[in-house]
């Protein structure tokens, strides 16, 4: 029999910030909202774009996270370093005028961040509470319009939107529960969007990796769960990484997605197409 050589842990844990791709997105500034740690699907998907050749405007959520975030975009030269939280009033309208004043336009923003609250998260969906399945909905899935709704003025000669979902959006997932529903409205969100400001030139996608060890991704029960659940399912047996999702959202960034729009782009090895 042949030796299984494939990674115990598929993750790779080592990033340099400073490798060049190629210019695909050279002369492109973006948005980047949701890098929590190096492990974060955001800062995969930044640490792309940057390689890529984009210049960045990247968020962090308060002063507690500030000091893991700070470090993480200024290694990507980020020319904009800001603080957001979207439960508080003002706090993304006073981002987008800092853009406004500081770059005078925008072509993408990248949508990372989601929440529901532990209890709501990790009971049934028809006993989650008003007040919590509102604020999944605020963060996880309202957020995204907001930006959208912010950016347009910004995007006067076209630009994309990219939030991200997950495959509990299309399908029933252990204890995934109310989420299941939130990101199910954020997919719904993302193509009323295309169609809306198609017009103008914005194309808008939903981008489904598969699970990823994220600090977000640690309040789902179970979560080891899923990640082996989706190891073993997976054609290549395999989860994917950070940085395969950060090389998909820089190619929708660009030009060469320009044919495409309103569509949830699933990265997940394959596992959404095996039953």
């Amino acid at each position: 029999m042949a030796q299984d050589n494939r990674p115990t842990d598929p993750l790779p844990k080592v990033w340099d910030p400073d490798s060049r791709v190629g210019d695909m997105l050279k002369g492109k500034r973006g948005l980047v909202v949701g890098i929590a740690n190096a492990d974060s699907i955001a800062y995969g998907c930044a640490v792309k774009l940057r390689a890529f050749g984009a210049e960045l405007a990247v968020t962090y959520l308060n002063e507690k996270s500030e000091k893991y975030v700070r470090p993480l975009a200024e290694d990507l030269k980020a020319e904009i370093i800001e603080p957001l939280d979207v439960e508080k009033s003002g706090e993304l309208e006073r981002v987008f005028e800092r853009i406004q004043t500081q770059w005078g336009g925008l072509d993408f923003v990248i949508h990372s961040i989601a929440f529901a609250p532990r209890a709501d998260l990790h009971g049934r969906v028809v006993d989650c509470s008003a007040e919590g399945f509102a604020q999944a909905m605020h963060v996880s899935c309202w957020s995204f319009l907001r930006m959208a709704k912010l950016a347009e003025p910004l995007m006067s000669e076209g630009g994309v939107m990219i939030t991200m979902s997950y495959y509990g959006a299309d399908k029933v997932v252990g204890n995934y529960n109310m989420m299941g529903p939130v990101k199910a409205a954020l997919e719904a969100s993302v193509r009323y969007a295309a169609n809306e400001l198609g017009e103008k030139g914005i194309r808008v996608f939903a981008v489904s990796p598969g699970p990823l060890k994220t600090r977000a991704a640690s309040g789902i029960g179970h979560f080891d769960e899923l990640v082996q659940m989706a190891v073993e399912r997976t054609p290549s047996h395999r989860l994917v990484d950070i940085a395969e999702v950060g090389r998909v959202v820089s190619f929708l960034a660009g030009g060469a997605s320009s044919g495409m729009t309103g569509d949830t782009i699933y990265v997940d090895a394959g596992l959404h197409n095996v039953a």
